[in-house]
């Protein structure tokens, strides 16, 4: 079962779901984010690229399958001049992130039609997402967020491992209210990537400075930068 990666669907994955089942995930999920390491493994990745960039305090951000998008959160004491733009795919994640944060640019589309031109950014941020599509699919994915960004991507996302698949089966089924969470945080377990697998996924993409980190708890953090820079 985690030996191999799953390519189970996810209820996440169905975008005809656009009512308050939405709404309490992302509220769980920001929870999770925070405590998690989600929060501080996307802070990180932000610090590392960083280190040799000109952007100071209001680096421009997009936040790619947004969700609630935990980002602006995450960012809120480090970088409060941070411009972000989130775009996710579904259109009730798009009202919650609205509701939530008033200033945030939201933007409804697709990974597969990104509506924006060629380093429109200073950094593509993409959390919790990548593991909802297959090894080909990324193979189209990566390199277009790549082409957005002028500093590099930063992928915040799961490490497959037994223990984190009993650790977050356990937590889910003891404190989750949402039937969207308890479904879908073992299946995301087993949707991550091993190390073999997102080193394989990134070695793919031409001229570019491959940065992989394991994080607590069960993440991966990636960066990805243009070898120039």
């Amino acid at each position: 079962m985690i030996l191999s990666r799953s390519y189970e669907q996810e209820l996440m994955d169905d975008f005809s779901i656009e009512d308050q089942r939405i709404d309490r995930a992302l509220q769980e999920l920001a929870v999770i984010n925070k405590w998690l390491g989600g929060h501080a493994t996307s802070l990180k990745g932000v610090a590392l690229i960083s280190q040799n960039s000109d952007f100071k305090n209001s680096p421009t951000f997009l936040d790619v399958g947004s969700g609630g998008s935990d980002l602006v959160s995450a960012l809120s004491f480090e970088f409060p001049q941070a411009q972000i733009t989130a775009l996710d795919i579904n259109k009730r994640a798009c009202e919650y992130a609205r509701q939530l944060f008033p200033h945030l640019q939201v933007v409804h589309g697709s990974v597969f039609q990104l509506p924006f031109p060629d380093k429109s950014f200073d950094i593509v941020h993409v959390s919790l997402f990548l593991h909802h599509f297959t090894e080909e699919e990324l193979h189209r994915i990566i390199p277009a967020l790549l082409a957005l960004a002028r500093h590099g991507v930063i992928i915040n996302d799961l490490r497959r491992s037994v223990f984190a698949f009993v650790g977050i089966s356990i937590l889910t089924r003891l404190f989750s209210r949402s039937e969207m969470v308890r479904n879908d945080g073992p299946l995301s377990v087993r949707r991550g990537f091993s190390r073999k697998e997102i080193s394989r996924i990134c070695a793919l993409v031409p001229e570019t400075n491959i940065t992989i980190q394991r994080r607590w708890a069960f993440r991966w953090l990636v960066i990805i930068r243009h070898r120039f820079l």
